[in-house]
This record gives structure tokens, C-alpha cells and sequence, in this order.
């Protein structure tokens, strides 16, 4: 490993990184906290400075495109220990990672062990050639650094018993399955109806299961496994915007005009304290709610027909001709925030009942419970071999979702 005058600052800084990652629970196994002490991942992004290679929460870019859209990126340390510790990696282990940046193929490295093989493969040559290089640098020379698309995997370092995808997927190709062990581990940043999850899964036979889940952001994925959300406005100048992650309605002209209609204001009760993670309310809406989507704003186009709590971000549905969005407002004691929904159209009444019926649901069955049970099944597998409250056909799996056995 290269010594350098840094290095003191950086084994201080490193140290009070993984003190909070434990503090907050997200370290919990001595072999990803002793990986997270060695490793010195600021060589991986000699362009920031120390701080900024060892922030705890946040990433340090490291290519952008001719949008200024990040590409790719070197995980912020809260998000790889979180991964390496939904992958479980044991000493002997084989294991895959798609999409490389260095550090992280490090820790598997350490976590594996002499007896264990990793391999990191990247779609694009200048991360794949920063990883070997930092890997090279670190004596992490037992890893193998490839460049191709992941979406076929990569069978000849195959079988694998954890395979780690550190880029945002809408899908779970085959390849990721067949190519993992029965009970490999497969750690996805898997996005569901715009909503992304870190999951965990363990292959049970020909289909995988979720073991965990935790609310990330992660760069696309790039090639074959890359899909955009499709948008749809519902004013000609862009004021109001649904991205709808799953294809837009079947008759997206049913809605034209539906923002002339009246407005109607339904609250639910549901209050929730303002620090509460109202994460699996937001997935069980996505999951659970037809015609889901995600309303954004416009702020220098804004006329205020809509009036969302967040400009940006709105849990949004559409069915036929009608649209709503959820809402809060503070309770008179200023202490938390209740849930509404707003609706527009012809049946607009009846469509805000229905959106904070599922609200009151989530409220009473499923608040403050561990979320859904995610199956991963491959395209074609018919109903009857799947189990689940709702079925989403994706091109290469059909994804199970389960609130009832939660």
C-alpha cells in the first residue's frame, strides 16, 4: 500500500466515519468495520479532498455527461457498508460487483480473503480503469477488473455467492440469478414505480427473495439494463409533470383539460411526526395504488393550481380521467403532519377517498413495519407459481410484491 503524508489525517478521518456508521447502525459485522478502518479510499478520488473522500453520507463524483448528469460515481462510505452488509460476503466467498470504483471491490476483497475471488466489471472503460489502478495501488491485486455490460453478468468467474450491483437497475436480468448459488446473495439498487431500494435477496431455487431494504440513490445503469421514465405533462408549458416508471396510461388524452375541473380536498387522519421515515408509505402507495406516478412542479412555471408539500417530489395517481397527489399539513399543535390528497376530474371525489383509503390502510396494518415481502421471479413464469399482493411485469422478471406476509 502506498504511504503518503495524508495518510495520518486520513486514518483519523476514516476512523470517525465508521464510529458513525456504527453509531447509526449501519456497520454491525467486525469484518466490514475492520475493512472500513484499512482501506484508504481517498486514493480512489485524488481530486477531492480528504473530507470529501471521507464524508459519511454523501458520494464523490467522479464523471458527469454532456448534461452534467453524474455517470459515475464513488459511493459515499454510509452506502458501500450498508451493501456489504446486505451481501454478507464470507471469507471464500466468490463474488461479482457491477459497476466498479475501487474501494468497494477492496472491502469485498478483505471480506472474501485469500481463498475468495472477486471480480468487478464496469460498462465504461475510464471507471473500470480507475478501479484496477486504485486496486493495483492497494495490493487488491487478486481482483479481476473487466469492462463489458453486466446485463449477461459475467458467467466465466461464475457461480458466484454474492453478486453486489452498485448502479440503479429497473430490472433484474437472468444472468443475475443463474449466475448466483442456491443461497447466494444478490444486493440490488432496485427501482419499483420511481421508488428506489437497496434490496437484499438470497436465491431460493429459480427465483429470489428479499431478506432487506433500505431507501438509496444510486447512478443508472447504462446498456441494455437502462430504462427512463416516461413523462407526462398535464399543462402544454410543463407546469405540472408525471413520471410514470412502469408506461404511461393507456389513454393519456383522458386527462386532458382534468386540471379545469374543481378541486377536491380529502384529509385521512393519519397524522405522522415530522422525523418519522414514512418510507414503506411511500412503497406501499407505489406498489399498491393503480396508476401510480410522481408529480413534479415547475417553480418558475407555478400557478398554484396544484399545491403540493414538495415542489419536486409528490406521490401522484391517475385513473381513466381523474388525478390526485398527496399532501400534508401541520396539526394545530405544530407537533406533526396529517395526510390529504387533492383530486381533480369527474369522479374526483370518489378518487380522493380512494387514494386516502390506502393511506388509512398503511396507517393501521403496516406503519412502522419492515415493508413489503419482494419476490423476483423470471418473465414468463406464470400467476400460478407466484405468490403476492401485486405483480409487475418487468422485460426480463416479474416482480412479487407481498404487504400481507410482511
Amino acid at each position: 500500500m502506498t504511504n503518503s503524508p495524508d495518510e495520518p489525517t486520513a486514518a483519523k478521518l476514516r476512523n470517525k466515519v465508521v464510529d458513525q456508521l456504527i453509531n447509526d447502525g449501519t456497520i454491525v459485522s467486525p469484518g466490514v468495520e475492520a475493512a472500513m478502518r484499512t482501506e484508504p479510499r481517498h486514493l480512489a478520488v485524488p481530486d477531492a479532498t480528504l473530507e470529501e473522500a471521507y464524508s459519511t453520507y454523501d458520494a464523490v463524483v467522479t464523471k458527469y455527461d454532456e448534461h452534467g448528469i453524474s455517470t459515475s460515481s464513488v459511493s459515499a462510505p454510509q452506502i458501500q457498508a450498508m451493501q456489504l452488509e446486505q451481501a454478507a460476503i464470507q471469507p471464500g466467498d466468490r463474488v461479482l460487483e457491477i459497476g466498479s470504483n475501487g474501494p468497494n471491490a477492496a472491502y469485498a476483497d478483505a471480506l472474501a480473503g485469500p481463498g475468495g475471488q472477486v471480480t468487478t466489471v464496469d460498462i465504461d472503460p475510464d471507471p473500470a480503469a480507475r478501479a484496477e489502478r486504485y486496486l493495483t495501488a492497494t495490493g487488491h491485486t487478486r481482483v479481476n477488473v473487466l469492462v463489458a455490460d453486466a446485463d449477461n453478468g459475467v458467467p466465466e468467474h461464475a457461480p458466484y455467492d454474492a453478486v453486489i450491483v452498485t448502479a440503479g437497475a429497473w430490472d433484474i436480468p437472468a444472468a443475475w440469478t443463474e449466475q448466483l448459488n442456491e443461497g447466494g446473495r444478490l444486493v440490488v439498487p432496485l427501482r419499483i414505480n420511481g421508488l428506489t431500494r437497496s434490496y437484499g435477496f438470497v436465491r431460493q431455487g429459480d427465483h429470489l427473495v428479499s431478506t432487506s431494504a433500505h431507501p438509496c440513490g444510486f447512478v443508472a445503469v447504462q446498456g441494455a439494463g437502462s430504462h427512463k421514465e416516461e413523462l407526462l405533462y398535464l399543462r402544454g408549458n410543463k407546469e405540472i409533470g408525471l413520471r410514470f416508471d412502469e408506461g404511461l396510461p393507456a389513454d393519456p388524452s383522458l386527462l386532458d383539460g382534468v386540471l379545469r375541473t374543481p378541486r377536491v380536498e380529502t384529509w385521512t387522519g393519519v397524522t405522522v411526526g415530522r422525523t418519522e421515515n414514512i418510507g414503506s408509505l411511500q412503497m406501499y402507495l407505489a406498489t399498491m395504488v393503480p396508476g401510480f406516478c410522481i408529480m413534479s412542479v415547475d417553480p418558475d412555471l407555478n400557478t398554484s393550481t396544484v399545491e403540493p408539500s414538495n415542489l419536486g417530489f409528490s406521490m401522484a395517481a391517475v385513473d381513466g380521467a381523474d388525478f390526485g397527489y398527496v399532501l400534508v399539513r401541520r396539526t394545530p399543535d405544530d407537533k406533526n403532519v396529517e395526510y390529504g390528497v387533492h383530486a381533480f376530474g369527474p369522479a374526483a371525489a370518489v378518487f380522493a377517498q380512494a387514494l386516502a383509503d390506502h393511506i388509512s390502510v398503511w396507517a393501521k396494518e403496516h406503519r412502522g413495519g419492515p415493508g413489503p415481502r419482494v419476490a423476483v421471479y423470471a418473465a414468463g413464469t406464470p400467476d400460478d407459481r407466484i405468490s403476492g399482493d401485486r405483480i409487475i411485469d418487468k422485460q426480463h422478471s416479474r416482480i412479487s410484491v407481498s404487504w400481507s406476509a410482511a
